[in-house]
């Protein structure tokens, strides 16, 4: 297995990070951001009443709020100028054959339908604004699972209500800028439910590709998982690169009941011209625990912090995180957790690389209410500076209201020291090379968490990153 995964690392296809596809055939609304925008997408989506509303309001919030003060600037990105609804030229598949060439031809470069006959137990393909693939394997179907579109899903009245109570709770358009952004435009995205007692052996994934130029993508991810469930679910983005802003303000929702558990991994590689601002948020019941495993690459400016409210007694947060900053980024991530119950226990692993003039910081928020007692919070966070004009920063901030609890945060800094390098080159291995295996060891925490496709993609990525051909 390890002499596989070398293999395939050696075979980088760097054009995969790069290529751009037509937009031929898609249907762009106007850029900006009125009500008859939004008014236009709920239409063509043929939504309930009650989400036209929600979008309405949501629009109003937004027109409200002012833009964060946290997190880099954002200067560069105007909402005048976004697309926020983009339909490309195919209708949902649940046959792969039946997608399209070039769209299909995009995926497929990214290795999507591989890794589905590989072990996947479904998979999702969103492109531009709207899914066009969806596919679940029938043995899982048959144990009650559901995977499928948002949209889709709330069109049967079952799902309409269970979506209705649960979509954008955790997440509210009242919570920041973009947030309310996401709540007036949102489009396309994932509903999963995993019902009480099923432990699934296979995960779910969903791909996003924004391919159009100037616009944005907005997909809205809502997973519940009942008392007792168990899932791993793996999300992968990318987006060619442009000459113009694009933006990405997706929203992330789970909901983990009673001695479950639900494994949230992500591998990001956005376009160096793209608007990271993500929201994702995890409520976790007793005794189930909720795993993050994270990886950001690309995007001018990213702002990522998935939060994690631990409401239940025991209940568990671990996040694993990794974040390369290249020339030209500034990538602002870290983790958020509130424990309020007593026994919960929270552990937060994050690394940052920085290279080549790019901004790093690593920002944690951790509040442990005075309902958390005989709770244990433990953050770490390690930055490796790869020249001696990138930076990096770390924001802890830690509000603890209980009297028992141990709570603790570390931080270290390096560089690649001269006598690992010396050592690697002395025995034929090239510099560049050296710093490669060096910078995938440092990152080695992460990847290992991840199934082998995804570890194998990640280090492709720091080859790239590490070689300047991402753009």
């Amino acid at each position: 297995m390890a002499e596989r995964q070398r293999s395939q690392v050696a075979d980088v296809d760097r054009s995969l990070y790069d290529f751009t596809k037509s937009e031929e055939g898609s249907e762009r609304l106007d850029a900006g951001l009125t009500p008859e925008i939004v008014r236009e997408i709920s239409e063509r989506k043929d939504e309930p009443e009650w989400m036209l509303e929600h979008r309405l309001k949501s629009l109003e919030i937004y027109h409200q709020l002012d833009v964060p003060d946290w997190g880099p600037s954002i200067e560069g990105l105007d909402m005048d100028n976004i697309v926020t609804y983009v339909k490309p030229p195919t209708e949902q598949k649940s046959d792969w054959e039946s997608v399209p060439d070039d769209i299909k031809d995009t995926f497929e470069r990214l290795g999507i339908p591989q890794a589905e006959r590989a072990y996947l137990a479904g998979v999702g393909a969103q492109y531009d604004s709207e899914l066009v693939y969806h596919n679940i394997q029938e043995s899982v179907a048959d144990l009650g699972v559901v995977y499928s579109g948002i949209e889709e899903a709330m069109k049967e009245p079952k799902w309409e209500a269970i979506i209705r109570e649960h979509f954008m709770h955790l997440i509210t358009p009242d919570d920041h800028k973009f947030a309310a952004l996401h709540g007036a435009v949102w489009s396309g995205g994932s509903f999963v439910y995993v019902p009480a007692g099923v432990k699934m052996d296979f995960p779910l994934q969903s791909y996003f590709r924004l391919n159009a130029k100037g616009a944005g993508q907005f997909e809205h991810t809502l997973i519940i998982v009942e008392d007792d469930a168990d899932l791993h679910f793996i999300e992968g983005c990318s987006a060619p690169k442009y000459n113009v802003a694009n933006l990405h303000a997706g929203a992330v929702e789970l909901f983990v009941g009673k001695r479950a558990k639900l494994r949230y991994s992500t591998i990001e590689n956005w376009s160096k011209n793209m608007y990271n601002l993500n929201t994702k948020r995890a409520i976790v019941d007793e005794d189930a625990t909720i795993e993050w495993v994270s990886g950001s690459f690309g995007s001018h400016v990213g702002y990522l912090y998935p939060m994690s409210i631990l409401k239940g007694a025991r209940s568990n947060c671990d996040f694993t995180g990794i974040t390369f900053s290249g020339a030209t980024q500034n990538l602002d991530t870290g983790c958020k957790v509130v424990l309020n119950a007593p026994y919960t226990s929270a552990h937060i692993d994050s690394k940052g690389i920085s290279k080549g003039g790019g901004t790093q910081t690593f920002r944690s928020s951790v509040v442990v209410t005075d309902k958390a007692e005989y709770s244990n919070v433990a953050v770490a966070c390690a930055s490796l500076m790869l020249d001696d004009i990138s930076r990096s920063d770390t924001i802890p901030a830690m509000d603890v209201r209980a009297k028992h609890v141990n709570v603790g945060h570390e931080a270290s800094i390096g560089r690649i020291g001269d006598d690992m390098l010396f050592y690697l080159m002395s025995r034929g291995v090239s510099e560049q090379e050296a710093s490669t295996m060096i910078v995938n060891g440092f990152a080695d925490p992460v990847s290992k968490e991840l199934p082998l496709e995804y570890a194998v993609e990640m280090n492709n990525l720091i080859k790239l990153e590490m070689e300047g051909a991402i753009g």
